[in-house]
């Protein structure tokens, strides 16, 4: 018999054991020690009051993660990490979650559930569908190991220590696509300290940005203004945010593929598509 209940009062290190376990036969190999465990959360608006675990003898066997914010104007879950430990699989668990899920963000007035998932985890991809969650994006994922990255800086970069209101106001503007839960001007909010924020002026008007994580090399945002591209800004710019992490390997997820610019950026860079997911929404 399973127990089901909200995770508001369950300790991070129970947790960060029950995802390891959960993931260690997932298709990704992760790299998550407990301080990077704790930043993901944070980064991604966990709500331990609306996240569900699934117990067994007093044993955390199973979760969904969720984070809380507004997106697209509507009061909003996101699905920070759904999974089960092996042994406790395909005894209905999930689905049960779920289940105890669904009727929780109901009471809470939620609008709408935004998850990902890895376009090849088909088991996971036909769960959503039937619970009728719809495809609304395709993401592709990149990686670049930094040791082989050919380094070209035509402008002058410099880093600035935050990016407040007024100047999102002028990036927002040479964004081809709204970034993805986890790339959004929120998540980056939730860790300010964690990044460091590059620009490219011209005439003391910005025209190109980009944020990397310092320690672990995700690069949430990069963008140029169209009237600027093609002409080394966006090389000046990643060549500088290689050189401000302490990692070695380089990683922007969650492009989407209606982004051809970036895209096309980011093969010529040297990254290498390694996965790609869906972005699927369901409206409650």
């Amino acid at each position: 018999m399973f127990n089901y209940k909200t995770l508001e009062n369950i300790d991070i290190k129970i947790l960060h054991i029950a995802f390891l376990n959960a993931f260690s036969d997932y298709e990704v190999k992760l790299d998550l020690p407990l301080y990077k465990f704790k930043q993901m959360l944070k980064r991604k608006g966990y709500s331990p009051e609306l996240s569900i675990g699934a117990f067994k003898n007093e044993a955390l066997v199973g979760f969904i993660f969720n984070g809380l914010r507004n997106w697209d104007g509507k009061a909003s879950i996101y699905d920070l990490g759904t999974g089960v430990i092996p042994e406790y699989r395909k005894q209905g668990v999930t689905s049960n979650m779920f289940d105890n899920m669904l009727k929780l963000l109901k009471q809470r007035n939620i609008k709408q559930y935004l998850l990902e998932v890895i376009q090849s985890n088909i088991a996971a991809l036909e769960l959503y569908k039937k619970q009728d969650f719809k495809i609304i994006r395709t993401f592709s994922c990149f990686q670049l190991d930094k040791n082989i990255y050919n380094s070209l800086s035509t402008y002058k970069v410099e880093h600035i220590d935050e990016i407040d209101s007024t100047i999102w106001d002028q990036l927002i503007k040479f964004w081809e696509i709204t970034p993805s839960w986890q790339n959004s001007i929120d998540s980056i909010k939730a860790l300010p300290d964690s990044f460091t924020y590059t620009i490219v002026s011209l005439n003391n008007t910005i025209v190109g940005y980009g944020i990397i994580d310092k320690k672990t090399g995700d690069i949430p945002q990069i963008a140029v203004d169209s009237n600027h591209r093609g002409k080394g800004v966006g090389e000046s710019i990643l060549t500088n945010l290689i050189s401000s992490t302490e990692s070695n390997k380089i990683s922007i997820i969650n492009v989407d593929d209606q982004s051809t610019t970036l895209k096309n950026f980011l093969y010529k860079s040297g990254f290498n598509n390694y996965i790609n997911q869906y972005e699927m929404l369901l409206e409650l």
